[in-house]
């Protein structure tokens, strides 16, 4: 029953980060319809992210009375956003749209990772989250590029209509498959204030270390992904299609990144593996500047930046898992709260230094953040667990 709640889980992680994911690439095509400009498109991008600092209360009430209620609140959210963003084809709707679909993200990441590390050992747990994690390159190499195609066909609307529909289809496979567990989890959890709670983790050095380190490689990775589509269709041309297949050249490199943490980095060390895919995307980050002025190669470096970030990235998710085994959701809802408002920032300053200065200095600020994130880590790196 386990693998068949990974593959449902992993499936509707696909619709949701769908949802967020192809705002990005055509975010011009979507600020021609609303007629408003890129910077308002990158803007409602910031809010989708700012929803993750909702998800800390959220994840708390799952801790104590179980996670299939969050998974279905998280796919509900999915379901009212889309329909939403694509029945009002003006900005204020798309902006509700884009914080019910993140909100709906929020909900659902941090209570199915908790769900299933607590029924999958340490030491496989690199391997099932990378399995799980396989759903951002599904939305990458699959979503993004067959919502390419519909747009092209039938208009920016109709995306929002499928994932409405994708995501019913979501929750119904949810309420098929995990049962309801809240009588386990009650019993199961203290009762802890929910003050003292944040707390003890927030002022321990190692909880607070992988928080920070969560907000600066989100930062850095937004940073540039949330101008990749206008300097594509801006320096080499590219209509609605091609910008969607482009990206699954970014969908490849992350399928490629969460194979190689399902298949290596339980046997190298999960923390190695973070420390490793940091410094090998910050010289990618680094290295695009120098190849921006042809297509292939600069789609050969997307390709390896995200492959190392999803590498270390899913990595780190797991090491996550078990520094609070007690209080799972909780942990990773403050993950995702720092790594979304590293995101919100990083769509704040992409389309700035974007607008102001170009392509290399987004490239250069990402790869100066992503290295101070490994700075921060280093309390992490020298504990034993």
């Amino acid at each position: 029953m386990l693998k068949k709640i990974i593959v449902i889980s992993t499936l509707s992680r696909v619709v949701l980060n769908t949802s967020r994911r192809f705002i990005y690439p055509f975010a011009p095509v979507i600020s021609r319809g609303l007629g408003v400009s890129i910077t308002a498109v990158t803007s409602a991008i910031a809010v989708n992210q700012a929803t993750s600092s909702l998800s800390i209360f959220t994840s708390h009430i799952a801790d104590r009375t179980g996670y299939r209620v969050m998974m279905l609140s998280g796919l509900g959210a999915l379901v009212a956003g889309m329909l939403i963003a694509g029945a009002f084809p003006v900005y204020y709707s798309f902006l509700v749209g884009m914080f019910l679909c993140g909100l709906g993200k929020n909900l659902f990441d941090p209570a199915i990772q908790a769900y299933v590390s607590e029924r999958v050992s340490y030491e496989k747990r690199g391997f099932v989250m990378g399995i799980m994690e396989t759903s951002w390159a599904g939305s990458t190499l699959i979503g993004v590029p067959a919502i390419g195609f519909l747009i092209d066909r039938a208009g920016w609307r109709s995306p929002f209509f499928l994932l409405a529909g994708l995501g019913l289809m979501s929750i119904v496979l949810v309420l098929l498959t995990v049962k309801n567990d809240s009588k386990i989890d009650i019993k199961q959890k203290g009762q802890k204030g929910f003050v003292k709670e944040i707390k003890k983790l927030v002022t321990n050095p190692v909880p607070l270390s992988v928080m920070g380190f969560a907000f600066f490689v989100s930062l850095a990775n937004d940073n540039l992904f949330v101008v990749y589509g206008a300097w594509l269709e801006k320096s080499f041309q590219l209509s609605v299609i091609a910008i969607g297949m482009s990206t699954a050249c970014i969908g490849a490199a992350e399928f490629l990144g969460e194979v190689s943490t399902a298949t290596l980095s339980d046997r190298m060390g999960l923390k190695r593996a973070v420390v490793l895919g940091v410094i090998l995307s910050t010289i990618a980050y680094g290295a695009l500047p120098f190849v921006v002025n042809t297509l292939f190669f600069a789609l050969f470096s997307l390709f390896f930046i995200f492959l190392f970030f999803e590498f270390f990235f899913v990595s780190f998710l797991s090491v996550c898992t078990e520094l609070v085994p007690q209080s799972r959701a909780t942990m990773m809802s403050l993950v995702f709260l720092c790594g979304g408002l590293g995101r919100m920032t990083g769509a704040f300053t992409g389309g700035i230094i974007w607008n102001s200065v170009g392509i290399n200095y987004v490239c250069l600020f990402s790869a100066i953040i992503n290295f101070i994130a490994l700075i921060v880590l280093v309390p992490v790196i020298k504990r034993r667990f």
